[in-house]
């Protein structure tokens, strides 16, 4: 145990470091040249309004995270069973591919406004859309990597002892492919904020965080705007760290989890 506490220290301290180290050279370079705020404000301006607006940014960003969240689980969920079928029956696969990558290289921003006019802008229904979207194709690519993945051999091996293809895909198929499909999810983890943010640019509830940064950079109250900023950052990291854990609790078989 403590083995792996100083290992785990190692790998985290240099990061540690350079985070420090940024923010000093951040905070030092702006007092010293005079920045204006409203280029840059100073991380310690920004931290103070984090705590002097906390009753104001902390609801919103929960609101934000709860959509983000739903579009996370609904892009998700549909790039599992995408990535399923397109697997399965290759032929519709070869035809749908080509659709899906089509439609997640539109730039989201473009998403944002359509998928407003379809869903009550002011709802979360838009923005858990737009999140959705960002969501779909690196879960869906990844799964079907992992899904085809399956070692011949194994897969042989399971026919030989009269191994139905939902027994092959349960027993062989799905572990193979966890350990990418869990990739696909931090990655969706934070795409999914950002979506939601993107969303709220474009019209959304009074107390969505999205909202409240455009309009306090609108007014010029940057430091509150960047305080956002980071509450959104903070809620992101947040998510990332579930989908980590989740990782770990259902990969404790795999011996890469175990190691790390």
């Amino acid at each position: 145990m403590s083995r792996r506490a100083v290992r785990q220290l190692s790998e985290w301290l240099p990061a540690l470091v350079v985070f420090v180290v940024v923010i000093g050279l951040w905070e030092g370079l702006d007092r010293a040249l005079h920045v204006e705020q409203f280029l840059l404000p100073r991380p310690s301006a920004i931290v103070s309004a984090v705590w002097t607006q906390r009753h104001t940014l902390w609801p919103a960003g929960w609101y934000t995270f709860k959509e983000a969240l739903g579009g996370f689980l609904i892009g998700s969920s549909l790039g599992v069973l995408a990535a399923t079928f397109v697997g399965r029956f290759k032929t519709a696969g070869n035809a749908l591919m080509p659709i899906f990558i089509a439609a997640n290289a539109v730039p989201i921003i473009a998403f944002a406004p359509i998928f407003g006019a379809w869903f009550n802008p002011i709802s979360a229904a838009s923005k858990m859309a737009v999140a959705a979207v960002l969501c779909f194709l690196p879960v869906m690519v990844n799964t079907l990597r992992g899904l085809q993945s399956a070692k011949p051999r194994q897969i042989e091996l399971m026919r030989s002892y009269a191994a139905g293809e939902l027994e092959i895909w349960r027993r062989v198929r799905v572990p193979t492919a966890l350990p990418f499909l869990f990739t696909a999810l931090k990655v969706a983890s934070v795409l999914a904020m950002i979506g939601a943010i993107v969303g709220e640019y474009f019209g959304g509830a009074l107390n969505a965080l999205g909202v409240l940064i455009n309009s306090n950079a609108s007014v010029f109250h940057f430091e509150t705007a960047w305080a956002g900023i980071l509450v959104a950052s903070i809620l992101g990291v947040a998510l990332y760290a579930v989908v980590v854990l989740a990782e770990r609790l259902v990969l404790s078989w795999s011996p890469q989890a175990r190691s790390s």
